[in-house]
């Protein structure tokens, strides 16, 4: 029976890591095609079922009527999306510890309620703030620039900030913080010198949700951006015409995939929550 139930499971996993990978696999062969593979039909294998081909991948890197350019929607991706969850995990941070270790009330307002405010703001529907975001940026003379963009995704990566450091830091013993103050830190000291140091996988996990979210936003970069910022994923979705080159959307996709998974296999072992080994005295 353990025989039967471990062939199944092997079974089950090989089936499923074939269901990931397909789309990769897929992607990255029709890159090497050229038009004549793609209408012909050809399957997965080169020098076999087509002549490979890099046009695909070339005309990424060139201009005209024939060129793409990546390079510019890729380097604007990458500042909105850096400097947006750096903000957002630096704001998040702070208000999750102050929310963890400090007690505040407004009224019938309190701790629980604040956390539930900021997850809130990504439970409305993005089409509720598109109007209103809008507006703001206009009225500050920021549509369509990288600034006006860092401040609304700032607005939408902050809830998960807060709502992963929150939770992270609720799990680590307060009398950390106590024994640091009383060996003569404030409670700031205490938060720098002693939990912060002990939150790194709290802020690695925090900052690739808040990196993944930026990366992959499509809608507000599409509504609040129009010819002098654009980013990825507006890019790879202008290349669909009434004839698509699937060659050049294939290597697009795997490009704009590429550096969230190298982010994730380079953090891959701040991804548990991990220990508190030292912490505590």
């Amino acid at each position: 029976m353990n025989k039967f139930y471990h062939i199944l499971k092997t079974l089950f996993l090989f089936s499923w890591s074939l269901f990931v990978v397909f789309p990769f696999l897929w992607a990255l062969t029709t890159s090497f095609k050229d038009a004549n593979a793609i209408t012909s039909g050809a399957t997965y294998i080169p020098w076999v079922d087509y002549e490979p081909s890099t046009q695909g991948w070339t005309s990424l890197f060139t201009t005209g009527s024939q060129g793409i350019n990546i390079v510019g929607p890729f380097i604007d991706s990458a500042a909105v999306t850096l400097i947006a969850s750096l903000v957002s995990l630096l704001l998040g941070t702070l208000a999750a510890y102050g929310l963890s270790r400090f007690e505040y009330r407004l009224g019938f307002v309190k701790n629980a309620d604040i956390t539930f405010f900021f997850i809130s703001q990504r439970i409305m529907p993005p089409i509720v703030l598109a109007i209103p975001f809008f507006l703001m940026l206009k009225e500050l003379g920021a549509l369509d620039t990288i600034f006006g963009l860092v401040l609304v995704y700032v607005a939408l990566l902050l809830p998960i900030a807060v709502w992963v450091m929150t939770d992270f830091f609720a799990g680590i013993p307060k009398e950390l913080d106590e024994m640091a103050m009383t060996d003569g830190c404030s409670p700031i000291g205490a938060f720098f010198r002693v939990i912060l140091p002990n939150s790194v996988p709290g802020l690695v996990v925090a900052g690739m949700f808040c990196l993944i979210f930026g990366w992959n936003d499509f809608f507000f970069a599409f509504t609040l951006t129009f010819t002098e910022t654009q980013l990825l994923p507006v890019s790879i979705v202008s290349l669909n015409s009434s004839v698509t080159p699937w060659w050049s959307l294939s290597a697009f996709a795997l490009i704009s995939v590429a550096p969230l998974a190298c982010v994730a296999v380079i953090v891959e072992r701040y991804m548990s929550r991990g220990t508190m080994s030292g912490a505590i005295r």
